[in-house]
Order: structure tokens, then C-alpha cells, then sequence
């Protein structure tokens, strides 16, 4: 990997984020967090309460993208081959034919994710870990690339089916969309006010920046940056950490150790290094184990937060000295 490969990946990453900031106002970590795990070949769990813009985050992010982007609105009659497609029969051939579902596409929104069931919310399992499909014992490979972004209201109950553990392991990221602060807020306003159309993004000059070809390649640039063994034993010491800390009842899988390490190698290509510094790890570890721990029913009774422990765990956990 060359220097040129790196200042082009961070200068690449710029744009998009520079773009998708004339959408959506006020949500850099957010944003951030999106393209993070995008580079990262990552699934995301956006959470917010309704109105906060983020089905407009996702589809703002699918503008930037010459990518396949398709919908799932889900629903508590969403059936798995709403999901996946299935077999149908063709009169005209006499003979049943498989017709693709949504999650056959490169850039999928699962929104509204949790307000289908578990049977349902189980047919991406094996397309966002295996980014494939098995139908009628056929397997399908999925598009290149394959990136799930999802969405949930944390304030509904009625209605919804939370996700079990096995489904919110398979994210990268659960990340967490705020209220804007006054100043967020008019500039929302304005560029209502300006004509913003969330049908018609090109209105505000928002147009594809990256193809296919090209995000494949940037994303092969992750692969090439450099991680060091104590950066490794860093990661691995704050995993284990959440299996340990007094107030966890399940700690965090070998999973967040992996996406830790993809997080950090794409925060350090952001900023056209060529090696993964401390920092970087650090600046994802909410992001990847709030939703991989399980509080104990007490630390929730004292109003105990999983950001919060892993605050405190950043804090326990030595910080290793970097030699680059």
C-alpha cells in the first residue's frame, strides 16, 4: 500500500462525509460510524426515536454510492420470503422459478427492523454473516458489496420483537442518532426552507461519488493497514474486560475483538495512516460493544448504562505505548 493509496482512501472518505452532510445536519459521529463500517465491510443498528433522520441517513449514504439500494419496510406480517424471495410457479415454463427478494442488493435498509418477528428478523442472519441466501436448499451468493443498514425506535414496545443477541452480534455498529442541539435544528430548518427534498436529493446537488469497482478497491486499502501485537493484546484485553467488569452479566464475543480491529484500520486509513494507533481502537469501543453486553439486573435497577461501563473499562484497561 502506498502513501497515494492512503491520502486517496482519506480523501475519499472526506467527500463522502462532506456530502452526506448536506442532508443530514448535526450527526457527524453518526456518520462517521455509517462510513466506518461500510469500508469495513460492517452491518449497522441505527437507533433512534422517530423524526432524528435515519432512514434519511441511510438513503443519503445510498445517493453517494453507485451501489444497488433497496427497502425492507418491516412489519409484524413481514414474511422470511418478503425477505429472501422464494420459488414460484411459471405456467408459461411449468416449472417453479426463484424470484430474488430484497436483500439480493448491495446497499439494504431493514427499517423499522424490530417491528417484525423473530422468524422474520431470522432470515438476514445468514445474509449479513455469510452474505448469502439458502431458499429451498439452494444457496445464492449475494451482490459485491453487501452492507445492511438497520433502523429501530428504542421507545416502542407494542408492536415490536426485540432482537435476540445472535442478530445484534452480527453488527458492526449500533449507533445511537441524538436529538440536534438549536443550532442543528435551524440548519435543518434552512435547508427544508431551501427546498430540500428527501425524494430528490440531486436538488441539492447531492449526486454518486463512488462506484462499485471503486469501494471494493477502497475497501481492500483496510486490508493492507498495519496492526500492531500490542495494539492486538489492547483489543483483546478490553474484550475480555466486559466479561469480567462487576456490572456485566454477558461480556462482549470474540466478534467485537474483530470488529475493533476492522474499526480501527479504517479510522486510521481515514486519517492516511498506514498503521492502527490505541486511539483509534478507542474511538469505536462504544460503538462496537454497547449492544454485545448484557447488564446485570441490579447495575440497570442503579440506572447503570452499557456506555457507561465501557467508559469505565477505557479507563481500567492500560492504554499501550505506541512504537510507530
Amino acid at each position: 500500500m502506498s502513501d497515494q493509496d492512503l491520502q486517496h482512501f482519506a480523501q475519499t472518505y472526506q467527500s463522502l462525509h462532506q456530502a452526506i452532510g448536506r442532508v443530514v445536519v448535526g450527526q457527524a459521529e453518526v456518520v462517521d460510524g455509517v462510513l466506518c463500517a461500510l469500508f469495513a465491510r460492517g452491518h449497522v443498528l441505527i437507533e433512534g426515536v422517530p423524526g432524528l433522520g435515519k432512514t434519511l441517513l441511510v438513503r443519503a449514504l445510498a445517493k453517494t454510492l453507485d451501489c444497488q439500494f433497496k427497502r425492507i419496510q418491516f412489519t409484524p406480517d413481514l414474511m422470511p420470503s418478503d425477505v429472501t424471495g422464494g420459488s414460484i410457479f411459471d405456467s408459461r415454463e411449468n416449472q417453479f422459478r426463484f424470484v430474488q427478494g430484497p436483500v439480493f442488493t448491495q446497499i439494504l435498509l431493514a427499517d423499522e427492523i424490530n417491528r417484525a418477528p423473530a422468524k422474520t428478523q431470522a432470515a438476514l442472519l445468514e445474509a449479513m454473516q455469510e452474505r448469502q441466501v439458502t431458499v429451498d436448499g439452494r444457496t445464492l451468493p449475494l451482490p459485491r458489496p453487501f452492507i445492511t443498514l438497520a433502523t429501530q425506535n428504542p421507545i416502542e414496545s407494542q408492536g415490536t420483537y426485540a432482537l435476540p443477541e445472535a442478530q445484534l452480534d452480527r453488527f458492526l455498529f449500533k449507533l445511537l442518532v441524538q436529538y440536534p442541539s438549536l443550532s442543528d435544528e435551524r440548519g435543518i430548518l434552512r435547508l427544508h426552507l431551501a427546498g430540500l427534498d428527501p425524494a430528490d436529493f440531486s436538488r441539492v446537488g447531492l449526486e454518486p461519488l463512488v462506484n462499485v469497482e471503486q469501494l471494493l478497491a477502497l475497501q481492500a486499502i483496510i486490508d493492507t493497514v498495519t496492526v500492531d501485537d500490542a495494539v492486538v493484546d489492547y483489543v483483546v484485553r478490553l474484550v475480555h474486560a466486559t466479561r469480567s467488569h462487576r456490572a456485566v452479566q454477558l461480556g462482549a464475543s470474540p466478534r467485537a475483538s474483530v470488529a475493533l480491529i476492522a474499526a480501527g484500520r479504517v479510522r486510521a486509513a481515514a486519517e492516511a495512516r498506514s498503521f492502527v494507533v490505541p486511539d483509534d481502537i478507542k474511538a469505536f469501543a462504544a460503538e462496537v460493544f454497547r449492544h454485545r453486553i448484557t447488564l446485570l439486573p441490579d447495575a440497570e435497577l442503579e440506572g447503570l448504562t452499557a456506555d457507561e461501563v465501557v467508559a469505565a473499562i477505557l479507563r481500567e484497561v492500560p492504554v499501550p505505548k505506541s512504537e510507530a
